[in-house]
């Protein structure tokens, strides 16, 4: 079947089994957080993966390419996206274990059920609604800002998805690490592995990679730091790993 792209859309390779993506410039692209969290998400053998807010699919896409999991599912609300999600997924002959669903991270229960998955992943809105200026073009606002869901919304709804002792992966900002580890545990996922991400040796970390646990005990890992850049314009080598290069 041919994929055809729509006005707007390109073309992104993967560098993984031949894989590409649609994407809409217009719209919010992928960044360098939804590789790192894909390459931070362990999986299983036979284990059920979820991606809440997946937008272009590329996280159930690349996790299908890394591990062995059974089955990947991104569910997405704007349905422009999750067009684009689904033709990615057809484009790349995935249908037989990844499939994108549309609805809203705040029915996901609704829509799944409870203790549906092995593995839930998400790579959230990082700004609260008056944080920073939102993106004057609404897709990529939604992406940016908690307008459609929050992070309570996000980890209450991975709480009642996960099996008990299912794994929930997480990549955020750490200027709000304390509200995040707040609310995991108030709904049940307790942190176990943790990992700053920083631009250079010099510089502040700007994104976390969590892991929780749902019906963990208390007890956190902290992990060596995940430099980006050995000079500029040169990713380190633990980068161009996770890239696949």
């Amino acid at each position: 079947m041919e994929i055809r792209l729509k006005e707007g859309e390109r073309l992104d390779d993967l560098q993984k089994n031949g894989y590409q993506v649609i994407q809409d410039s217009n719209r919010f692209c992928f960044g360098m957080d939804a590789v790192l969290l894909a390459g931070y998400t362990r999986v299983k053998p036979r284990e059920k993966v979820l991606d809440l807010g997946t937008g272009t699919g590329i996280i159930p896409i690349l996790l299908r390419g890394r591990t062995k999991g059974e089955s990947f599912t991104g569910l997405e609300i704007q349905p422009e996206s999750a067009d684009m999600a689904t033709r990615s997924v057809m484009l790349n002959h995935l249908e037989d274990s990844v499939r994108i669903v549309t609805g809203d991270i705040k029915a996901a229960d609704q829509i799944f059920g409870y203790d549906s998955f092995h593995v839930v992943t998400c790579n959230p809105p990082y700004m609260i609604a008056e944080h920073g200026l939102k993106n004057p073009m609404e897709a990529k606002a939604i992406a940016r800002h908690e307008i459609l869901c929050t992070l309570e919304d996000v980890v209450s709804q991975t709480s009642k998805l996960l099996m008990p002792g299912g794994r929930f992966y997480l990549i955020h900002r750490p200027f709000r690490m304390a509200e995040i580890i707040t609310c995991l545990c108030r709904y049940g996922l307790e942190p176990k592995k943790m990992r700053l991400v920083y631009p250079t040796v010099q510089q502040e970390p700007t994104m976390v990679l969590i892991e929780a646990l749902k019906g963990g005990r208390p007890r956190v890992t902290v992990e060596k730091p995940l430099i980006i850049y050995q000079k500029p314009g040169i990713y380190t080598d633990e980068i161009y790993e996770i890239y696949g290069y």
